[in-house]
């Protein structure tokens, strides 16, 4: 059965890529410049919300079938069945390889099952793609942090953090990074 999914993965594209007839709706470049304005000097309460926006600005595809692949990776994943994450998300890359949040989605899946390199190498694609998605650069930390090279580590969250000052984990890491490293400057 596992060696017919792929192939079942794609009919399930091709149905709905025939069947979706729906106008795309892509990330609004506009308004992600405004999101992202707006988020340097955000209270708290509106950082979460505007943060919010921007991951679902992130998540348009432009298709119904490529957001419906996205959302099944995402369930998969939130299901703690990584396997069938990285399918559908590696079925969404098939068809739409410009979009960034498929590698994204697909890199936080290989890291959850210790596959670093090639949670790295979808790392990269998403920020050649969307080099402010500060998500895949939180990512690349802890693939840094399991790699034992903290210095790099800290060196992306604080990367992550001039986008979105706002994301209290990754503050924190670099506080402890900080101080594991003794404040020595980069």
């Amino acid at each position: 059965m596992k060696a017919l999914r792929p192939l079942a993965n794609g009919i399930v594209v091709a149905v709905l890529l025939f069947g979706a007839g729906l106008a795309p709706v892509w990330a609004d470049s506009a308004r992600l410049d405004r999101l992202f304005a707006q988020l340097q000097s955000a209270n708290e309460a509106d950082a979460a919300t505007i943060t919010q926006d921007i991951w679902i600005e992130w998540s348009k595809s432009g298709s119904a079938a490529m957001d419906f692949l996205l959302q099944r990776g995402k369930a998969a994943l939130a299901a703690g069945d990584a396997q069938s994450a990285i399918d559908h998300f590696s079925a969404l890359i098939d068809h739409a390889p410009d979009f960034a949040e498929g590698y994204n989605a697909r890199a936080t899946a290989y890291f959850q099952i210790g596959q670093l390199g090639l949670s790295l190498a979808d790392v990269d694609k998403t920020l050649a793609l969307n080099p402010r998605h500060f998500g895949a650069l939180s990512g690349l930390g802890m693939i840094f942090e399991e790699l034992n090279e903290p210095d790099k580590a800290l060196e992306v969250y604080r990367a992550a953090l001039k986008l979105n000052p706002h994301l209290k984990d990754l503050q924190d890491a670099v506080e402890r990074l900080d101080a594991q490293l003794g404040g020595q400057e980069l």
